[in-house]
């Protein structure tokens, strides 16, 4: 890129007038990894400068969180978070007020619809010859339709929530997904469509980076959704209501079900591809979610040789909040709730049900996503500094619960339709 709107910029900064355009370009051009030195140079004195900036606050925020995932790689600081640029993303986080949480699934919705129709525009202008971002082995036709099937299939669910699925009129898959980015980009704010823009930050220039970082920011938000729901189950427990914590536990299983064809989607990845941009993306790895970890430590305290393993040591701030003790866990709050004498046994045993089938939708997922780990890396080491699938192999079968067995055989997995 041109550094001449950066060096314009910083004779008079002000937020709103960044040159993100000419900065995305830039980055979008080489990727990440390979962004002159000159451009970060300038991009860092414009760091330095956000202290001083004066106007209103949003702006200067949405500034401050681009510029954190846009030179993560110059601080050596990088990671699966800043990788996802999940700042720009704004989803719930696990300090919110719990009274929060029965808003996470309409808040997670939105997220969810933006980022899947983003994605189905991307491949459809891809096809339709109007795309040159990622320009690097785009994928054959067939590739591209059962990406858009598998995104309907995933997209679907949160769009009826939402109520914007009232104007798709057309089945025919290619159709259906333009009717589908049309709707949610007109529903979508400015900030929305700007945070949306600044999140696609990839390391190379390879086409199939953008429906993996996607996918990837989708599932960061259905298991920030888990977290917060999680959440709400304990305090619901703790009032004795069982209701409400049966209520935000089968709509966490709900959840991961409609994740599921994500990881259908995520299959289609070209091998080649998804080999070569991963070469750029060593010290991130979604061992780093602090979402999934906060799902998993939420259910269970884990075990003490898991908290001193790399899982935990890879989301310090997690494993601190273990450490320190006192939460309570679901685990915990099934445990209380039995014993309290307050609650009838049927009542109990609608709370073991569900928490049964949340825990064979988990224990599925985990098995699937390391099927789809293995196919793609075969036996490579994983990003990160981690082992890869052999990781995946030892922890996809950590009990979710230890109080409640998981409902019925989950050894297979959700199939990955390809």
């Amino acid at each position: 890129m041109s550094t001449a709107e950066l060096m314009s910029w910083l004779c008079v900064p002000a937020a709103e007038r960044f040159p993100y355009d000419a900065v995305l370009r830039g980055y979008h051009s080489v990727g990440k990894h390979f962004v002159p030195t000159d451009t970060l140079e300038l991009l860092d004195q414009a760091r330095a400068v956000l202290p001083r900036l004066g106007g209103p606050w949003p702006p200067v925020r949405v500034l401050a969180a681009f510029l954190d995932c846009a030179l993560d790689k110059l601080d050596n600081r990088y990671d699966y978070p800043t990788y996802l640029a999940l700042r720009l993303l704004e989803l719930p986080v696990i300090d919110d007020p719990i009274e929060q949480a029965l808003f996470a699934r309409s808040r997670c919705d939105r997220r969810t619809v933006q980022l899947l129709a983003d994605v189905l525009a991307f491949e459809l202008a891809a096809i339709q010859d109007r795309a040159t971002l990622l320009p690097t082995m785009r994928p054959p036709r067939n590739v591209v339709d059962k990406r858009i099937r598998h995104g309907l299939r995933a997209i679907q669910p949160a769009l009826t929530r939402l109520a914007l699925d009232r104007g798709l009129t057309d089945d025919e898959p290619v159709n259906r997904a333009q009717q589908v980015s049309a709707l949610v980009h007109a529903d979508m704010s400015f900030a929305e469509r700007r945070a949306l823009e600044l999140s696609i930050l990839p390391v190379y220039t390879m086409h199939d980076e953008y429906l993996f970082l996607r996918v990837l920011q989708t599932f960061e938000t259905t298991f920030t959704l888990l977290a917060m729901h999680l959440r709400g189950a304990v305090a619901a427990l703790a009032a004795s209501d069982v209701s409400r914590a049966v209520y935000f536990i089968s709509n966490s299983t709900t959840a991961l079900r409609e994740a599921a064809p994500l990881l259908s989607m995520l299959a289609t990845m070209q091998i080649e591809s998804f080999r070569t941009f991963r070469q750029f993306t060593e010290g991130a790895s979604a061992i780093q979610s602090r979402s999934y970890k906060l799902v998993e430590s939420l259910c269970r305290r884990p075990d003490a040789e898991r908290v001193d393993s790399p899982a935990y040591h890879s989301v310090p701030e997690v494993r601190g909040r273990i450490l320190a003790g006192g939460e309570c866990t679901l685990d915990d709050a099934y445990t209380g709730a039995s014993r309290s004498g307050d609650i009838a046994g049927s009542e109990l045993a609608r709370l073991a049900e569900v928490m049964a089938n949340f825990s064979a939708a988990l224990l599925r997922w985990r098995t699937t996503h390391y099927r789809l780990a293995v196919r793609m890396l075969g036996g490579a080491s994983g990003t990160g500094y981690t082992e890869g699938t052999p990781y995946l192999a030892a922890s996809r079968t950590i009990p979710v619960f230890t109080t409640v067995e998981p409902m019925g055989n989950v050894a297979p997995g959700n199939p990955i339709v390809v």
